[in-house]
């Protein structure tokens, strides 16, 4: 991509109504842009981003064997009065009047739109298990958005879904589910600052679990287990000061954000809908359920929570939008010259390249290098070319090398 064609504006002064570092990076990296309170504009880098996340995203539910689909945001009243939440939730659904006067809902979540079609499948043990996740728009009329795409009225959240005969099938699959997310927030860079935390809530089971990321812009409180590792949340530890997993006494505090969560459902949903299936022995009996969701922008928020400096976003290679910012520092034909061929070959071998073409001072170009956070900077200019070299920058790293022109490759490539 020809940075002088992209479709974005950088700022290099802070933003005085940003709330957090993330939202205020995003903001003037052009990697977002605010339409109104709770509501961004993924501009072209925050698009590649956000679709880089939610390729690892989808490749591990498929491991476990999820099945893609692809669900309507808009709902009728009715399948939400059967649950009860058109009611229970009203404060936060974004609720309106079609012709003759019908009610819907933009959906907040999927369980009341995927039942419907689930009955239509499942009939005998023999329809089951099964999980289906879809990656959808939602809207939640929060009443305080903050820190920018952290939490906001409308995003993009993945939600998986399963189905069970009985608790013991769907706690072994739970757990499968809990190991594919550790998997997905060490694939986005955040594993090692990321905690499976106990919480209430579950509607069949003692406990569901979050998996909160240690931050100081966190609006939640974790206490981190000394012995085990595990987390527990303040609404646990106020209920019992002792470790659920090994018994523990000891904890450390920290801040931390909400980047998923998993919850077992039990007959929460299938009863309201009649959801039953014919046993082995003929008996009919209610399906059992599990969700698991995480929300693509806000998790997008918390990597930039957890990787920036002074100068930037710091991207893991996983999520960036390029893998390298190729910069050429003077505007004469040899350099231009040595650019496009650079720029070229990096193309053919599949690497994803930004290439600023621009007409600015070297220093412009590396501030900005810096704000938007691309994993390598390469630098070509007439000194470099003098040796048949180029400056090579990692984003997370002050050291330069100079790597020869025909070594770029080898050096980019794992």
């Amino acid at each position: 991509m020809l940075q002088s064609k992209l479709f974005y504006k950088a700022n290099k002064n802070k933003s005085a109504e940003a709330d957090s570092v993330s939202h205020d990076l995003l903001t003037r990296a052009g990697y977002i842009d605010q339409l109104m309170a709770g509501v961004y504009t993924f501009l072209p880098l925050g698009f590649l981003v956000l679709k880089n996340i939610e390729s690892i995203i989808r490749k591990n539910m498929e491991v476990i064997g999820g099945q893609e689909i692809l669900m309507p945001v808009l709902h009728s009243k009715e399948i939400w009065q059967k649950t009860g939440r058109w009611d229970a939730l009203n404060d936060i659904l974004f609720k309106m009047k079609g012709n003759g006067e019908k009610e819907y809902v933009l959906a907040p979540t999927h369980e009341e739109s995927l039942i419907p079609s689930a009955k239509k499948i499942i009939f005998s043990y023999r329809d089951l298990p099964f999980y289906v996740f879809h990656i959808q728009l939602k809207f939640r009329d929060e009443l305080r958005t903050k820190s920018g795409i952290l939490r906001t009225k409308e995003f993009i959240m993945k939600d998986l879904y399963s189905f069970h005969a009985n608790q013991a099938d769907l706690d072994k699959y739970y757990e499968v589910a809990a190991k594919a997310y550790e998997k997905i927030f060490k694939e986005s860079g955040i594993g090692k600052i990321t905690y499976r935390t106990l919480a209430s809530g579950g509607s069949f089971s003692k406990y569901s679990d979050e998996f909160q990321m240690a931050t100081e812009i966190g609006e939640d409180v974790i206490y981190i287990c000394k012995k085990c590792g595990i987390a527990i949340n303040k609404e646990i530890k106020a209920e019992n000061p002792i470790c659920p997993k090994c018994q523990g006494a000891e904890f450390e505090e920290k801040k931390a954000v909400e980047v998923g969560n998993i919850f077992k459902l039990g007959t929460k949903f299938s009863a309201p809908f009649n959801l039953k299936f014919t046993d082995k022995d003929a008996v009919d009996k209610s399906v059992i359920m599990g969700c698991y969701g995480i929300g693509l922008g806000r998790l997008m928020g918390a990597i930039v929570e957890a990787s920036h400096d002074d100068k930037g976003i710091i991207w893991p290679k996983s999520v960036a939008p390029f893998l390298v910012h190729l910069i050429q520092v003077e505007n004469n034909i040899k350099v231009a010259k040595a650019c496009q061929k650079v720029y070229q070959d990096l193309q053919k071998e599949n690497i994803k390249v930004l290439y600023d073409d621009r007409q600015k001072s070297p220093g412009e170009k590396f501030a900005e290098s810096d704000l938007i956070g691309i994993p390598y900077r390469v630098v070509v200019s007439e000194r470099t070319l003098k040796i048949n070299s180029v400056e090579m920058k990692e984003r997370s790293k002050s050291k330069i090398q100079l790597i020869k022109v025909k070594q770029i490759l080898n050096f980019l490539k794992p």
